[in-house]
């Protein structure tokens, strides 16, 4: 298995919009990489709250339900970023739509300048052939509030490369997350 490199990813993962590597001051970085591409956050999130109305709530992966959230678009609002809460978590969306070739298996990493703030980014990896744009899940790890700022670098895609082809695609299984246009909550097949 190897690592892609930055004209590797150029030539050969679909990212749209795909972008050089933009950094500057006062900017997250984000686009292309050494061995790497860094995705922006999108303006969509959904912060994770405890105002259930019957009292202490309980997250069940099983029956997820969109009422544990508070939505928030930056764009909408005419801001540009969101507070996460003090040992809370959000979800948000990436702005660029990903499609992952088939012999190849694509991990998530959060970018340091946010690590560095105690904010950690998970997203499990992208399966060969899976598309869409990334929800992400941004946990604020800090007993304070954190910013998370739209439209700029939020994590590390790292593209893997792998020897020969998978027996079965993310896309052969017709995965539950295919296509996903973003944000998008846990689900469970029927």
């Amino acid at each position: 298995m190897t690592v892609l490199s930055d004209q590797q990813i150029l030539d050969e993962v679909h990212i749209e919009p795909k972008q050089q590597s933009q950094c500057g001051e006062g900017v997250v970085s984000f686009g292309v990489s050494s061995y790497g591409y860094d995705v922006r956050v999108g303006t969509r999130f959904k912060i994770f709250t405890n105002t259930t109305s019957g009292g202490v709530a309980i997250v069940d992966p099983k029956r997820f339900t969109d009422d544990l959230f508070l939505e928030v678009d930056t764009e909408a609002n005419g801001v540009d970023h969101v507070i996460i809460p003090p040992n809370s978590f959000a979800l948000a969306e990436t702005v660029e739509w990903i499609e992952v070739p088939r012999d190849v298996l694509t991990i998530c990493v959060g970018k340091s300048t946010y690590a560095r703030c105690g904010l950690v980014v998970n997203v499990t990896p992208l399966e060969p052939e899976w598309r869409g744009k990334v929800t992400l899940e941004i946990s604020n790890t800090t007993p304070l509030p954190a910013k998370v700022y739209a439209n700029e670098g939020i994590a590390q895609m790292i593209f893997l490369k792998a020897d020969t082809m998978c027996r079965t695609s993310y896309a052969d299984r017709r995965g539950k997350y295919q296509d996903q246009e973003g944000l998008t909550l846990p689900k469970m097949l029927d």
